[in-house]
């Protein structure tokens, strides 16, 4: 039997690991090879969050970055997470320009297959009955994810009623998505029946994260349950609090009499390329975690408590991390039980280092609380299971009516053109300054000049060239092999 691979390396491995600093000479640098290596889809950065951080922070073009993934990798399958949405924290944009900006990315070649998160934002009825006919239209494959979570509401019968919800949209995969890495063996083992029973013949996949230690584990007993595709990553953008490594999976799975599809002797390459390149910008290397039940306490996923770490140190409290993390149990309990994910695990976890830092609970409150508690964010959001007094303090203040009378975001297209530079500017320079909120932070991309080059993993004589031009002192180097001889001398000094 025949066990498939989702890639996430490029999107999701860089973001559980390397805060998505993963720059488009990275992904280059390997990409030819990831392309020949059989998997079944690569998930690539070209959602708009992903947009906003290599503008900002790369100072790179993401739409040059897209067309680049599409030409060196024309033989694999593009996917990202998509939805009727473009940032998760901010106002929802228009539907025309949701619409535009991945009728643009399809246009680049980037992108073959959307994933979209279905049990948060209610978007099972706000979102998925425009969306999924629009992202079919633009002839993409439809991948909807069902994320797990533990709670006295998040039970089989939830998830049974909800993949009811997800097959009358006849995707063509759904998968699992464990983002807090909660899953055991023995929950997958009540879990993935109920799910399979309700999929109607819709195939299955697992999304997984190693932030607990058990992933792998997890894995192999998807397979013995009939799961067939598992989303992984190459190392080093594997462990830690990213995927399972493909290497360690597909060899296990080898073992216990499956097939993997990938090439296991080309992608060892990719792991060395990128390593390297690890080692050369000082990034972290994932490494496999130690098994920690706190996790299973507080949910709260780990690049979300990297980032709470940095905000407790600017507020001089970071040795209170313990009592912010124990604080998030209460508050998410006070919500009804949200899923920790974004963007209700950063809502959840900021609300928390308030509470704490203020020494009195909910004394001062952040707009999105309250929007939640308005139910903005659907059903997952001020519904059923959350505190009543709790939420009717929150609709009670003021702040409370201002967010109420916000105008809702039914601009045209020809407006937001009109007031981002008029019909001159393309629809990709639209978009970005959409999402960066006017043209300063494009133009500082703009002014940094071309994105940084790293050499291919195929080209280990270019390498050596630039790594001796950094070493003045070093004369030359003299490259053997057999009885052929190259002597490479070093004229950067001179």
């Amino acid at each position: 039997m025949d066990v498939r691979f989702i890639d996430t390396t490029f999107r999701d491995g860089s973001q559980s690991l390397w805060a998505l600093g993963m720059r488009a000479g990275m992904i280059e640098s390997v990409a030819e090879t990831m392309d020949r290596a059989g998997f079944q889809a690569i998930e690539v950065p070209v959602a708009a969050v992903n947009m906003k951080k290599f503008v900002r922070d790369l100072k790179e073009d993401p739409w040059e970055m897209a067309r680049m993934v599409a030409r060196k990798m024309p033989n694999t399958v593009k996917t990202c997470m998509a939805g009727g949405h473009l940032l998760s924290f901010e106002t929802p944009a228009p539907r025309s320009l949701i619409e535009l900006y991945f009728e643009r990315v399809v246009a680049t070649g980037a992108l073959n297959r959307a994933q979209l998160t279905s049990n948060s934002f209610d978007q099972i009825k706000r979102t998925f009955p425009w969306i999924i006919p629009y992202f079919k239209k633009l002839g993409l494959q439809i991948a909807c994810a069902l994320s797990y979570t533990i709670s006295p509401r998040h039970t089989d019968e939830y998830y049974a009623e909800k993949m009811r919800e997800l097959v009358a949209f006849k995707p063509d995969s759904i998968y699992l998505k464990d983002q807090g890495g909660l899953l055991t063996v023995d929950r997958l083992r009540t879990l993935l029946p109920v799910m399979f029973e309700n999929a109607a013949g819709v195939p299955i996949e697992l999304h997984s994260h190693c932030t607990t230690g058990l992933a792998d584990l997890v894995y192999m007993e998807a397979l013995r349950l009939g799961v067939r595709v598992l989303h992984t990553a190459v190392p080093p953008l594997a462990n830690g609090s990213s995927q399972p490594s493909v290497l360690n999976v597909a060899n296990n799975a080898r073992l216990m009499g499956y097939r993997p599809t990938v090439d296991l002797t080309a992608l060892p390459k990719v792991a060395e390329r990128l390593t390297a390149i690890a080692r050369q910008d000082k990034l972290p290397i994932g490494a496999p975690l130690e098994y920690d039940c706190a996790q299973y306490v507080h949910h709260v996923p780990g690049g979300v408590i990297s980032n709470l770490r940095y905000q407790l140190a600017t507020l001089g409290i970071q040795h209170r991390l313990d009592e912010v993390l124990e604080e998030t149990v209460r508050v998410r309990k006070d919500l009804g039980y949200p899923i920790m994910i974004t963007p209700h695990s950063q809502f959840v976890v900021s609300q928390s280092a308030i509470n704490v830092a203020q020494g009195e609970r909910y004394k001062l409150v952040i707009d999105e609380l309250i929007l939640f508690a308005q139910g903005v964010y659907g059903d997952d959001s001020g519904y059923g299971w959350m505190d009543q007094n709790l939420k009717d303090r929150l609709l009670a203040m003021p702040r409370a009516k201002e967010l109420a009378q916000r105008p809702a975001p039914d601009v045209s297209l020809k407006d937001i053109r009109r007031k981002l530079g008029g019909a001159g500017v393309s629809d990709e320079e639209l978009l970005l300054r959409y999402i960066m909120k006017g043209d300063q932070e494009i133009a500082a991309m703009h002014a940094a000049g071309p994105p940084r080059q790293y050499a291919s993993a195929t080209l280990p004589l270019l390498t050596l060239i630039q790594e001796l031009s950094k070493h003045k002192q070093l004369r030359y180097v003299q490259v053997q092999r057999g009885t052929e001889s190259l002597i490479i001398e070093n004229r950067s000094g001179v």
